[in-house]
């Protein structure tokens, strides 16, 4: 027995010198041709990249209706897109849309009361959430498959029949009061409010936030007129995905919203914006702060500039990856910063804003701001090259299949470009527009949208650390950010 055991460890020990001799001439050639330097990597082009495309479907009554399958889970997503949003609220009720957006699921339905939907949708492991920004307003809902016909039913009457419950309204209202009340304590939030004020000027709704004054205004009858004005089918933008059969979801679609009546046409207004840069230092006193936040910027553009392409070039060379400009320039070599961004803002319908920030210690204010500036004019004086436009081509184009993924992150995308008026095709032309930019039109772009002549430029920070650093420049316009008290002191 002995040594029958030995035949067989010497018989696999002869096994695994012939397996380790193989594989060490099969590898030798590669471990050879191993690169040694960063730069010697050579990347093979792209595939193609096949992007699904939703079915699109316009109901009799106007609602327009986007459809992916997905069968991998058994699960459906609904997502809608309404035609509302708070840049159309009267300055005197400014909080209305917020509140009409949280009150429209938390309110319960005519059916069945907000406390009801919440077993209702637990009991399911379903979800129904809606809300108003700025410049839309979204509701969607999620459920297993077997459970997507009823929570569907549900989610209708959501957007159809909302009952505004007031006890809830009223919570709602106790919400957005305590974060009036906490709007001041991070400072983050206070740049993020005040600077969108010199960009786009304060008599531009996108810059408007709740006060208590406004809030008091607010009652449920104006949360139902909102809900009348602008909740009608057309509209709407429906989308779904997920596990579901075309003519059954079709069916459904129509049992629930096709009776609807399509809603008045209304020519929504136009939203101001202050077009001319207001150009200065601007500082907001807040004492409890160990580091000093500064942004400076000024209007940026919308997406269908013809220069859009250009720019998110532009934007990831200052600051999409750790070895960009800013993230070199600014935190590695001066260590002035942990936390610095920079880019032009590209926004759907109206323009974004070209902003460059950063958190520096107090004592280092006036080198942060001075480094920020430099570096946008770098990008003219110093223009990005040849090598930093392939780079950032690469990194945008390689991380772009990550945007599109899944079904339900296409249908998103589709949702949108339907709801501000773009082409269908947008997403497939993003990365033959990408790469076909040049360095050329990369520098020109940079020139014309980063113009540190123009930046209003704010500073938040301690007083006695950072407001010392300013006083080199002639004019410093100090913001007052106090909250105003309830009317009546309440």
């Amino acid at each position: 027995m002995t040594h029958s055991g030995s035949g067989k460890c010497g018989r696999s020990l002869a096994r695994i010198v012939v397996y380790i001799t193989v594989l060490f001439f099969f590898c030798w050639g590669p471990v050879r041709a191993q690169v040694t330097q960063v730069d010697q990597l050579k990347y093979p082009p792209l595939g193609e990249l096949i992007i699904p495309e939703p079915e699109r479907i316009v109901l009799e009554n106007g609602l327009v209706v986007l459809l992916m399958e997905d069968h991998e889970l058994p699960l459906v997503t609904a997502s809608a897109m309404i035609r509302t949003g708070s840049r159309w609220e009267p300055r005197e009720k400014i909080g209305l849309a917020e509140l009409t957006g949280a009150v429209l699921r938390s309110g319960g339905t005519q059916k069945r009361s907000g406390d009801a939907l919440d077993e209702f949708l637990e009991a399911k492991a379903a979800a129904i959430e809606t809300g108003i920004g700025d410049s839309s307003g979204t509701a969607s809902m999620s459920s297993l498959t077997d459970d997507f016909q009823e929570v569907f039913r549900v989610f209708g009457e959501v957007l159809r029949y909302p009952a505004f419950d007031a006890a809830k309204l009223a919570i709602a209202k106790n919400q957005v009061m305590a974060g009036i009340a906490r709007q001041n304590d991070d400072p983050d939030s206070i740049v993020s409010r005040e600077f969108k004020k010199l960009v786009y000027g304060p008599e531009s709704p996108y810059t408007w936030v709740p006060t208590y004054a406004t809030m008091s205004q607010i009652t449920r009858e104006d949360v139902v007129n909102w809900h009348h004005t602008y909740f009608h089918p057309n509209r709407i933008i429906l989308g779904i995905s997920g596990d579901f059969q075309k003519p059954q979801v079709l069916s459904l679609i129509r049992e629930v919203f096709g009776h609807w009546p399509k809603g008045p046409e209304m020519r929504d207004a136009l939203v101001p914006i202050r077009t001319q840069p207001v150009p200065g230092i601007f500082y907001i006193e807040k004492n409890d702060m160990t580091q000093a936040k500064i942004a400076m910027g000024h209007l940026g553009i919308r997406r269908d500039d013809p220069d859009y392409y250009s720019l998110v070039i532009v934007n990831q060379i200052l600051s999409g990856s750790f070895g960009a400009r800013l993230f070199s320039n600014i935190r590695s070599k001066q260590g002035l910063a942990y936390d610095v961004h920079g880019g032009v803002g590209l926004d759907w319908d109206h323009p974004g804003m070209a902003i460059l920030s950063m958190s520096t210690k107090t004592e280092t204010t006036g080198k942060g701001i001075d480094a920020l500036i430099a570096e946008a004019r770098n990008m003219v004086a110093n223009p990005p090259t040849d090598d930093e436009v392939q780079k950032a081509k690469t990194s945008i184009l390689n991380s772009f299949v990550f945007s599109v993924d899944s079904p339900s992150k296409v249908l998103g995308k589709y949702l949108t470009y339907e709801y501000y008026g773009y082409p269908s095709t947008w997403l497939q032309e993003f990365r033959p527009g990408i790469e076909h930019v040049t360095t050329a039109q990369v520098r020109a772009a940079a020139e014309r949208h980063l113009r540190p002549q123009a930046f209003s430029i704010l500073v938040v920070g301690s007083r006695g650390g950072t407001r010392p650093a300013l006083t080199r420049f002639e004019h410093v316009q100090e913001l007052d950010i106090r909250i105003p008290e309830p009317p009546g002191g309440a």
